[in-house]
């Protein structure tokens, strides 16, 4: 008896890194811990990003929210504060935003190859935590994901066609969207329990062990201000 784990996160979110580390937090403790299968799921937070362009995160920030500079780097700084309460290394300023399509049809090819987690935290330790800008650079993505133990040789195959990967991704953005999902982390337990936002650890141990117990009632753990949603990060 196992109970599978579907995330469906961005690399784009601050949220998505917080929740996954608070979501193996309770996983850690969880009794049943090596009978959960987790993986990772596809959601683009803005699809319509150019594949060539990326930005400093804070400007954008302050832009789409009607906020100034100074507010939307207090909200990082915010964000930081958390990161920092998890152990994750967080730069509150300079980092970029951009496209994720191709990370997306990236860790769809690194689930075949058994590497999905790994490439996951690379790449949220590239967006947060390093200096290197990570978006809008091929060079830049292919040394994080061979960094995560991928050929090089195959990220560079995934990547030159546009094509690879391409439909998994809709399908789960599809999913997600049937699923009513409409921001990220979303987090569903064996297709009949959901927790949205970056929750409490405790939140994240009582949906394991109610759908580990498999209660008959489903239960949906919604968020306020805790998830990206396709506007944005509601920080």
């Amino acid at each position: 008896m196992t109970t599978r784990v579907e995330i469906w996160t961005d690399i784009n979110c601050p949220f998505c890194y917080l929740g996954k580390a608070r979501f193996e937090q309770a996983l850690a403790a969880f009794e049943h811990r090596d009978d959960v299968d987790v993986v990772h799921r596809s959601f683009e937070l803005d699809p319509t990003l150019p594949a060539d362009e990326s930005g400093p995160v804070i400007p954008h920030i302050a832009d789409k929210y009607g906020i100034s500079v100074e507010q939307a780097a207090a909200n990082e700084r915010g964000i930081g504060a958390q990161a920092g309460e998890l152990g994750l290394p967080y730069r509150t300023s300079g980092r970029d935003y951009g496209n994720s399509f191709d990370m997306h049809r990236l860790l769809h090819f690194a689930l075949d190859q058994g590497r999905q987690d790994a490439l996951i935290d690379a790449l949220y330790a590239a967006n947060f935590a390093d200096e290197a800008p990570l978006f809008a650079d091929t060079e830049r993505l292919v040394t994080v994901a061979v960094g995560a133990g991928l050929d090089e040789t195959a990220v560079r195959g995934v990547l030159a066609d546009p094509d690879a990967y391409a439909e998994d991704v809709r399908r789960d953005e599809r999913q997600a969207a049937q699923l009513g999902a409409t921001g990220v982390p979303f987090f569903v337990l064996d297709n009949k329990y959901a927790v949205s936002g970056a929750q409490p650890t405790e939140v994240f141990t009582r949906a394991l062990e109610t759908a580990w117990n498999d209660r008959p009632a489903p239960v949906t753990v919604t968020a306020d201000d805790a998830t990206c949603g396709p506007d944005g990060c509601a920080i």
